[in-house]
């Protein structure tokens, strides 16, 4: 599994990946929306992980544009705000959301594993019916 993680600081954005390194993700650092942009058309993640106090305080229009952002989970992670204190308008879009103090690793991964799981698991159609469909065959013909 590749994920971006993305903070306001540089180095803040490397410690998170090396927390998730650890859990045997493959982790890309970007240092806020428009480097994660960039950054995300190189290493094409299957999710996102991004501090959550970023996603609540910046316009994140240039992101709901882009199309790959736009289509992949974010996970919110947060130093400070644990998940009962995060504002409810601030959520959507936001498929899950990981208090970073407390954060066990089975946590993390089963979180990771619910968000990125529409990858990995498409969406079943039935049959397609043939156009136009067959003509029954003319009893006498």
């Amino acid at each position: 599994m590749r994920v971006l993680c993305v903070r306001r600081h540089p180095y803040l954005s490397a410690h998170l990946c090396r927390f998730f390194d650890a859990l045997g993700v493959t982790s890309r650092p970007a240092v806020g929306l428009a480097d994660a942009i960039e950054v995300a058309e190189i290493c094409q993640p299957d999710a996102v992980i991004c501090d959550y106090d970023l996603l609540a305080t910046i316009p994140l229009d240039g992101w709901e544009r882009d199309p790959l952002l736009s289509r992949l989970p974010v996970i919110a992670v947060s130093l400070t705000r644990r998940p009962n204190e995060v504002h409810v308008l601030d959520v959507n879009g936001i498929a899950g959301f990981l208090y970073l103090p407390t954060l066990e690793h089975e946590q993390a991964l089963r979180v990771l594993g619910a968000a990125a799981s529409w990858r990995s698991s498409p969406v079943s159609t039935p049959a397609s019916l043939p156009w136009p469909p067959p003509r029954a065959a003319r009893i006498g013909s």
